[in-house]
């Protein structure tokens, strides 16, 4: 879950998760979720000159999550969707952490299927042209990447960072297709300072209301 007003459910399997120390170099994966022990033995952190990381003394853990901008076309207007979380108590877009078999382009679109019931098509952001030919499989490019870091969750009982991957939809309908497991809304653009939102959502919400309508007509929405 990322407090940035993206995240919005857990799941029960474990996440990949990746472990960074100064120097940068790699530590495993420990069987342990809490790396909120000292290491010891290690001539790096006996020096009081190391570098700290910024959410812990020792390894910053750093969990792939995907979040969504959903947008849907009514007669009067562009609107975005957005769920109330039932932790926060706020609106915020639909999103969750990357399970170990996913992509975050695959996490993003379920995550908007089980808690919006919603069928949606992401509009990917602007990139180089992908040459034929090559034999792999292209993952949608998100438009932000962004560092968030969290309190203990329910994936970590320590504080730690989401890597959240921000991507933007357009939904196939405005009704459900599946039952959703948050409530969910439409809002319009004139409605976002009133709303009770993380206001970096707001902002970034904004930031997209201005562009959805060509990015929509670009995408063949």
């Amino acid at each position: 879950m990322t407090s940035l007003g993206l995240c919005c459910s857990y799941s029960d399997s474990g996440v990949p998760t990746t472990l960074l120390r100064w120097p940068w170099h790699s530590a495993p994966v420990h069987d342990d979720p809490v790396h909120d022990d000292p290491v010891h033995d290690d001539p790096v952190h006996d020096d009081p000159g190391h570098a700290d990381s910024v959410h812990d003394d020792l390894v910053t853990v750093k969990h792939a999550t995907a979040s969504v901008f959903v947008f849907c076309e009514f007669p009067p207007g562009w609107r975005l969707g957005l769920i109330l979380h039932p932790i926060f108590g706020r609106l915020m877009i639909p999103g969750g952490h990357v399970e170990p078999s996913e992509s975050q382009q695959q996490a993003a679109l379920r995550e908007v299927g089980e808690e919006t019931g919603l069928s949606v098509r992401l509009i990917e952001a602007p990139g180089a042209a992908w040459p034929g030919g090559l034999g792999r499989i292209r993952v949608a490019q998100p438009w932000w990447i962004v560092e968030q870091p969290v309190p203990s969750d329910h994936h970590l009982a320590s504080a730690h960072v989401h890597l959240d991957h921000l991507y933007v939809a357009v939904a196939e309908s405005s009704a459900p297709v599946t039952e959703p497991a948050h409530p969910f809304g439409w809002y319009a653009a004139a409605e976002l300072a009133g709303l009770h939102m993380f206001d970096d959502t707001r902002r970034l919400a904004a930031v997209l209301f201005a562009q959805i309508p060509r990015l929509a007509r670009q995408a063949g929405g």
